[in-house]
């Protein structure tokens, strides 16, 4: 086992790394009360660490009581009931009502000895590439939403700096990093074809579907992929509009396909100044589940991921140390709106 886990690019001094790499090492049940370490003289040669670094970090130590020196034997760990919290870094794209259901449930499943530390990339890559430069080293766990929609490949670079034991990529996968990494992902292609296909009889009714992209916030181009293959491979007239205003046309016997909720509301304040009933005349699909839908106009049908669940099997995955690829689950759920 490698016991030193040293990164000469953190900011944290290597002695303090040295100290915590072999905490960490007890709390993780690999090193146990009274087994011995290797003496100074050894890790200085094997990790290529000035002696005196190494003479730091076990003073320091000695000084937790986490190790003993017993003269003429060398250095053993002494206490395995010491207490280090996790340090996990996460990193959104944005926030939104989503993203904080995938927070609060992530955080409530890791539980109180856990230190999240949440920044905003804003899909910016200069911005991320200085969030994971500035803190290589510094935490147990990197989790990342790696919706880049421009310089894609250096933001894939980026991400290959960090251990693939300590990455857990959340809402997209990236198979272009090709390493042994978890993530938990939408196949935002798939999941939108197949909810649509599922609310097929209902859409039978409009003669009609639109798409209706966010104007001014990116999402993945796949669910406007998704969208167009279903209507070709159903047989349906569709069109692609950029966001919904108040002067926006809205005609019987569409059915609208919405992602943004700015562009939700005003779709149905247009139908309402027309008189035309949502359900009948009017057909609605949102993106993304919010409790505000279940109630909205008796229900407002929604395809969406389990936000709560990504965060729970993100969380999992950290206390079960596994590394494996997860689909999310995406669901239809079918109310009035259609």
């Amino acid at each position: 086992m490698k016991l030193l886990d040293i990164d000469n690019n953190s900011k944290m001094p290597v002695y303090l790394q040295i100290a915590a790499s072999i905490m960490a090492a007890v709390r993780d049940g690999h090193l146990v009360r009274d087994q011995q370490i290797p003496s100074i003289n050894e890790m200085s040669e094997e990790y290529l660490l000035s002696r005196g670094t190494v003479e730091k970090a076990y003073k320091e130590l000695r000084d937790k009581k986490v190790i003993i020196s017993v003269k003429g034997k060398g250095y053993f760990i002494n206490r395995t009931d010491i207490n280090i919290p996790l340090r996990v870094l996460l990193l959104f794209n944005k926030i939104s009502n989503y993203k904080k259901q995938v927070y609060n449930a992530f955080v409530k499943t890791l539980g109180d000895n856990v230190f999240i530390d949440l920044h905003i990339h804003h899909c910016n890559v200069q911005l991320f590439e200085s969030l994971i430069n500035n803190h290589l080293g510094d935490y147990d766990y990197y989790v990342i939403m790696p919706h880049f929609y421009d310089q894609k490949e250096k933001a894939v670079e980026i991400i290959k700096q960090i251990p693939p034991a300590q990455l857990i990529l959340l809402d997209k996968d990236i198979p272009e990093i090709n390493r042994p990494h978890a993530a938990i992902y939408q196949n935002f292609e798939k999941d939108i074809y197949e909810a649509l296909y599922e609310a097929l009889p209902s859409l039978k009714k409009y003669t009609s579907l639109v798409y209706v992209n966010p104007g001014i916030v990116p999402y993945p181009p796949e669910i406007m992929k998704g969208f167009r293959y279903f209507c070709r491979t159903q047989d349906f007239d569709f069109s692609i509009i950029e966001g919904i205003e108040s002067n926006t046309p809205v005609k019987a016997g569409e059915a609208y396909i919405v992602i943004e909720e700015t562009d939700l509301v005003n779709l149905v304040k247009n139908c309402r100044n027309k008189g035309l009933v949502i359900g009948k005349d009017v057909g609605i699909v949102s993106y993304n589940e919010t409790l505000l839908k279940e109630i909205l106009l008796d229900g407002i049908t929604v395809i969406s991921t389990d936000h709560e669940q990504m965060g729970i099997t993100a969380a999992r995955m950290i206390q079960e140390k596994r590394r494996e690829l997860v689909k999310n689950p995406f669901k239809l759920i079918l109310r009035n709106s259609l």
